[in-house]
């Protein structure tokens, strides 16, 4: 059986991952075995994600420490099946989270939760703003992690089509200190720049407990320097300039490179406080504060040179790649959550998020003279915020072996998103806004009531049914672009879903089952509705007419226990309506003239496979290896707008939705060599990506391409003492040169030395 796996993955992956010739931006990487994260349970979920949340996927923090080179919160999830994580460079803002059938573009198609307080920004869909707040929760506080796919529990909204991730945290049971401090080191060498990029963050943590009360207290400083994020193109080489290297774009058409921007340096701050009370046994209270402050600036590293000296040649995307950024943001929640195990259990959790001050500041245009204009913009998103409140109950009379087990629940939130683009005669200057030159304002708020029943209709079945009802409003919705500005009409609307999940397992038999079925409405972000965008020479209007992503999801998902490995296969599928995506339509009715903006694609559909195998004790004991492959086939089956502005009518239906690859993989291998030493060599592997509806994407490993890449991850950690951990590793092992949109790091070394009693 092990060996008809192992087959079955080699299979899924040409041939095992080899080293790679690092010095040309093609290489030549093979792809690597699949990986599952063993799903270990060392630590328990709070009663009411519990009852609503079946479980796919998790990870302890045990786990994660012994296999992740972890800097970052999102590291913890990096080797979960169908999971990827968009981070672009240590301490990235924009990290979000692509499921199995959503891509990174996709941030509010899943949902991303703390003991129960929304890490997810909903205030937008995308790979900027968009991105989960992963810096409220430090790497130290994770318990566990657990993941649901798809839409298939009423305690969730619609944004749960792609997936939910609950983080268990935890508080200390006496007193604990500990200190991290961690340096990485990423070589790297594209185009033109030939550097070292490092990171140093300091890590701090200390909790107790005295008698009912307890706290928790974290803190970290991270200092980081990023490879290029975006690069400076031109169709043709300026006039009088030496250097560039001659390249094309995604669509075959000429880009030659002339210069790297977006060269990062953050000056990271974050600090969190959580203190909690029993008022009973099985009561507690929960305050949780949360600081997170960003001090960045980004320059340019030109390639060009006129008369022997560097030039920026007047090129602006040198302008807009060089910027100073400041952000402030702050956080509260509050929580009551009992775990009785008897008839009745509840949960209360209230959250706000603020963009206290948010400003990023740029120059208009690079000079003839080599240097950059004083004239600038400042975009600001101050007084962007959001706020949630979930109240839920659960009845199971009879405690943990009742037959029926309801649970019911209301939520609301609302979110507020401002942000204007000012005009400013010098953009070093801080707050010296004059004129407005795009502005894009305004608010969403939903209300929903659910219910569910878990039924053991008998000792080996159970059968949940429930439901979700939500009304959505947006409102105060603004735009202005120079002197034109128009206020948006206010919207409303109402959605019933309702999900089924019917489990089969026997404890005698290895066997067990799940069939789900799922309707959801994913309403839109206030950027989706709002927002106006520029990148470059490209403007992005908002819409604010947009109906819901409408989807049917279900999913089969089979599993058994062979000795010690344990196997696992779902199928699934998604249809959906309306689905929120970018295309070419008319701006104004009837115009001959088609504009690239988000809106309602007819229907799209996705479908495909997973297999996730783990073994305990292979071959050798202390050997654990996991593994996961995952196959879809997501397609546009109809459209009323195209795919391009001069792309034939029917040229994208039949053909791969943007964003998402047909194919991925995750292996991992641990080995406990001693009670002090732990290896791991772990790997992840991505198929190309098509980012146009047609398919138009001929030429995927180069800037703004979405490449098939494959690499392998190495960790060590060892016990020097009792209270000393000393951990060596290295991410992209191979050197894998890659890009998804952005160039990603390429090998970088990681070491860690933390003291904790």
């Amino acid at each position: 059986m092990r060996a008809a796996i192992l087959l079955a993955l080699a299979g899924f992956c040409p041939a095992a991952l080899a080293a790679q010739d690092t010095t040309a931006k093609k290489d030549s990487a093979r792809k690597l075995l699949p990986v599952l994260v063993s799903t270990e349970r060392t630590a328990t979920p709070p009663a009411l994600v519990r009852e609503t949340l079946p479980v796919s996927a998790s990870v302890t923090a045990e786990k994660a420490k012994a296999t992740v080179n972890l800097v970052d919160t999102e590291d913890a999830v990096k080797y979960l099946p169908s999971v990827f994580l968009r981070k672009r460079n240590n301490g990235d803002t924009q990290a979000t989270m692509a499921t199995r059938t959503w891509g990174v573009s996709s941030s509010a198609r899943s949902l991303v939760f703390a003991d129960g307080v929304p890490l997810t920004a909903l205030i937008a869909n995308n790979n900027t703003i968009g991105g989960p707040r992963w810096g409220l929760i430090s790497p130290v506080e994770i318990a566990r992690i657990d993941m649901m796919y798809g839409p298939f529990s009423a305690a969730y909204a619609g944004n749960s089509m792609g997936a939910v991730m609950e983080i268990t945290t935890r508080l200390p049971e006496r007193r604990e200190v500990a200190v991290t401090q961690t340096q990485a080191l990423q070589t790297f060498g594209l185009y033109g720049t030939d550097r070292r990029f490092g990171t140093s963050q300091t890590s701090a943590s200390a909790g107790d407990r005295f008698g009912k009360f307890a706290f928790w207290v974290s803190g970290n400083y991270q200092d980081s320097h990023s490879q290029p994020l975006a690069y400076v193109t031109s169709a043709t080489f300026p006039a009088g300039t030496s250097g560039g290297f001659a390249e094309t774009n995604k669509l075959g058409a000429a880009a030659n490179v002339v210069g790297a921007t977006g060269l990062l340096h953050t000056r990271m701050t974050n600090a969190r406080a959580k203190l909690a009370y029993d008022l009973t046994p099985s009561l507690r209270a929960a305050y949780t504060l949360g600081y997170w402050k960003n001090d960045a600036d980004a320059g340019v590293d030109p390639y060009l040179t006129k008369s022997g000296t560097v030039t920026y040649a007047g090129l602006s995307g040198f302008a807009s790649g060089n910027y100073d950024l400041l952000q402030k943001h702050s956080a509260h929640s509050l929580s009551l959550r009992s775990d009785t195990h008897r008839n009745w259990d509840m949960e209360a959790v209230a959250s706000r998020y603020a963009f206290d001050t948010d400003r990023q500041r740029l120059p208009l245009s690079a000079t003839a003279s080599d240097t950059f204009s004083t004239a600038g913009r400042i975009a600001v998103l101050d007084g962007t915020q959001w706020a949630n409140l979930d109240l839920k109950v659960t009845w199971h009379r009879g405690g943990d072996g009742a037959a029926h087990r309801v649970s019911m629940g209301a939520h609301g939130d609302a979110y507020q998103l401002r942000n204007p683009t000012f005009n400013t005669p010098n953009w070093h200057v801080d707050h010296s806004e004059t004129t407005v030159a795009t502005e894009g304002d305004g608010r969403t708020r939903t209300a929903a009531l659910w219910l569910q029943d878990a039924w053991r209709v008998a000792p080996s079945l159970k059968m949940t049914v429930g439901g979700r009802y939500e009304h959505w409003r947006a409102f105060d919705g603004f735009n202005q672009n120079g002197s034109t500005s128009v206020t948006q009409p206010e919207r409303s609307m109402s959605r019933f879903s309702p999900k089924a999940v019917i489990e089969w397992g026997s404890r005698v038999s290895a066997w067990r089952a799940a069939l789900s079925v799922g309707k959801a409405y994913r309403f839109a972000t206030p950027s989706e509705l709002y927002q106006l965008v520029t990148t470059g020479s490209t403007f992005t209007s908002p819409d604010p007419n947009l109906k819901p992503d409408n989807v049917l999801s279900a999913e089969l998902r089979v599993g058994r226990q062979i000795g010690l490995s344990d196997v696992q296969l779902a199928l699934f599928q998604d249809d959906v309506h309306d689905a929120i995506i970018s295309q070419f339509l008319p701006l104004v009715p009837n115009s001959p003239t088609l504009y690239s903006y988000v809106s309602n694609v007819d229907h799209v559909r996705s479908r495909g496979a997973e297999l996730t195998v783990t073994w305990r004790d292979l071959f050798v004991r202390g050997l654990d290896v996991s593994g996961s492959a995952t196959y879809l086939d997501a397609r546009t089956l109809a459209l009323s707008g195209r795919a391009s502005a001069t792309a034939p009518a029917d040229a994208a239906v039949g053909k791969m939705l943007p964003n998402i690859p047909a194919r991925r993989a995750t292996f991992l291998a641990t080995y406990r060599a001693t009670n002090r030493l732990g290896l791991s060599l772990a790997g992840r592997y991505n198929s190309k990506i098509y980012t146009t509806l047609d398919n138009t994407d001929v030429h995927p490993n180069t800037y703004q391409g979405f490449s098939e890449w494959a690499v392998a991850d190495t960790r060590a950690t060892y016990r020097v003492a009792d209270k000393w951990l000393a951990a060596f590793g290295v991410d992209n092992l191979f050197n894998r040169k890659y890009f998804l949109f952005h160039p990603f790091p390429q090998r970088t070394f990681v070491a860690d030395l933390t003291f904790a009693y």
